[in-house]
């Protein structure tokens, strides 16, 4: 009996389920692959292979699958795989940057990866941006995710100065935001800052805000005396920005996103840049102009009026003679006059025609002792000669006067001229000798001081002398002997009666003497003969 062969066997259901498994495992496979991006870092540290993870906030959305040199062996390439259901994440804009612990002057970030480990932050690009897979990684992580709302602008400074990625941003001492990044120009000539202001403050920020660098230690001196102006711990270490609206200046309207702002070096300069002058004026010093800046102040009698525009002997062409060295000012000659008389009209160069005529001169100040920064003072001098506006090129020019250290120059070499006439040489000649003379006196002195300390020497050794000390008692014994002696001459003692008696027949003596003198004179012969009797009887002696 001839049976037909059976065209199906039940043997092949096993290997065909299979076939369709397997066929539907990689269906599965390639439909649950997403999207590969291709980072490039400067350095794989902290990135591994199979294990770092991409987040968005913090989400898992991807895993890091190969990590690989580039061809110019100056930065890696790591191969990140996303969901499937990621892929529109990648797009022009998004950012990279891995997550790991960080330590700067501005914060402390990352501490949560010291546990769990660093991964890839994916911050994605503006919604409707077109699809990219290469992309450049960031080294440092930016302030604040694309998809926080609030107000974004960029800043342009001249130096960067000590304001750096994470630098608060302040408004009247309030932190309203923070600095998201910085870059050099490709040209060198300035700095760009990426600023963040949070969503509830971008009101705050108008059309005529100024911004300014608030890092460090302000040290100002006035009238009243030092002042300090210290910033916030933080802003000190990583450096801040303030703005506001200059006091007088209406707000205007509210800024929008990328707007462009210019951040200047400190609150003053920032106050100063909303000064708008009216009128340019050419001064010509014939002194020093030493210490006088770009942008220095021009006063009136205290009051600003305006700024020094430039200095350069280019501002006065054809004038090679001319060795004075030009000044231009820019300034607003109405500040000159009292708001009422404003509005009575006349233009700038009229008020200043009309000052020049009644004696206003410019001349140079010196606003700091310390520093000896200079700044353009205009005055009224009465002793200075009539004069007037005249034009120095396409400039009216404004008469000068020197001042300050070229008039007290001015003094010294006039003093010094008066001392450069005198006849210093007969003084001179006169000094030596006298100097000579002096020598020649000093040297007797000299001599003299030898001879007294000779002498002294000698009165020392007399005093010394034993024979010396025995001295007052001989002195005392001579005059007990002196005043014994005396006291016989005193009204008691002997002596003075032998004197009495002595005096009565020295006086006795003298009358006989006068007597006989007498004689002779009337009777020269009575030597001869004798003397006549005068013929008087004796008187009888009684009975």
């Amino acid at each position: 009996m001839v049976r037909r062969a059976q065209r199906w066997n039940i043997v092949w259901v096993v290997p065909l389920v299979a076939l369709l498994l397997g066929a539907w495992l990689l269906y599965r496979n390639f439909a649950a692959q997403g999207p590969v991006a291709r980072i490039r870092f400067e350095t794989a540290e902290l990135i591994f292979a199979g294990s770092t993870e991409v987040r968005c906030r913090s989400v898992r959305v991807g895993v890091v699958k190969k990590v690989a040199l580039a061809d110019d062996l100056k930065s890696v390439l790591v191969y990140a795989e996303l969901d499937s259901s990621a892929e529109h994440l990648l797009r022009k804009g998004t950012r990279f940057w891995v997550v790991k612990p960080r330590l700067s002057a501005a914060e402390i970030s990352g501490l949560g990866t010291l546990i769990q480990g660093s991964y890839i932050e994916l911050d994605p690009g503006p919604a409707g941006g077109e699809p990219r897979r290469l992309f450049k990684g960031r080294e440092n992580p930016p302030a604040t995710n694309r998809n926080v709302p609030g107000l974004r602008l960029e800043l342009a400074a001249e130096t960067a100065g000590s304001v750096t990625i994470g630098a608060p941003i302040y408004h009247r001492g309030f932190e309203v935001g923070r600095v998201e990044d910085r870059q050099l120009a490709g040209d060198g000539s300035r700095v760009t800052y990426n600023v963040f202001i949070s969503d509830e403050h971008r009101g705050l920020v108008t059309d005529n805000t100024r911004f300014w660098n608030t890092s460090g230690i302000d040290i100002s001196a006035g009238a009243d005396g030092f002042k300090v102006r210290t910033p916030s711990l933080q802003a000190m270490v990583s450096g801040g920005i303030s703005f506001g609206v200059t006091t007088g200046e209406p707000p205007g309207k509210s800024a929008q996103d990328g707007t462009s702002f210019t951040l200047y070096r400190d609150e003053e300069t920032a106050r100063k840049s909303t000064f708008n002058p009216t009128a340019r004026f050419i001064l010509m010093f014939d002194q020093s102009v030493r210490g006088l800046a770009e942008r220095a102040p021009v006063e009136f009698r205290g009051i600003t009026l305006g700024r020094v525009a430039d200095i350069s002997f280019d501002l006065a062409p054809g004038n090679d003679d001319d060795r004075r060295v030009p000044v231009l000012i820019e300034i607003d000659p109405l500040l000159m006059r009292s708001e009422s008389r404003r509005e009575t009209g006349g233009s700038g160069e009229e008020v200043v025609r009309e000052a020049v005529a009644n004696g206003m001169r410019a001349g140079l100040r010196t606003g700091s002792l310390i520093t000896g920064a200079l700044f353009v003072d205009l005055d009224y001098y009465p002793e200075a000669p009539a004069a007037d506006l005249k034009k120095t090129g396409e400039f009216w020019q404004i008469p000068t006067v020197s001042s300050g250290l070229a008039q007290l120059e001015a003094k010294v070499t006039a003093i010094l001229d008066k001392i450069q006439a005198m006849p210093l040489e007969k003084t001179m000649a006169d000094v030596a000798a006298a100097a000579e003379e002096a020598k020649t006196t000093v040297a007797e002195a000299r001599k003299t001081l030898q001879e007294i300390e000779a002498t002294a020497a000698a009165a020392r050794a007399t005093l010394e002398d034993p024979e010396f000390r025995e001295l007052p008692a001989d002195l005392r014994q001579s005059i007990a002997e002196l005043s014994k002696s005396v006291s016989s001459l005193g009204p008691d003692g002997a002596m003075q009666g032998d004197l009495l008696r002595t005096l009565d027949e020295l006086r006795a003596s003298l009358r006989s003497i006068k007597a006989v003198t007498t004689t002779i004179d009337e009777k020269p012969n009575s030597l001869l003969f004798g003397r006549d009797s005068s013929g008087n009887p004796k008187p009888k002696a009684p009975r």
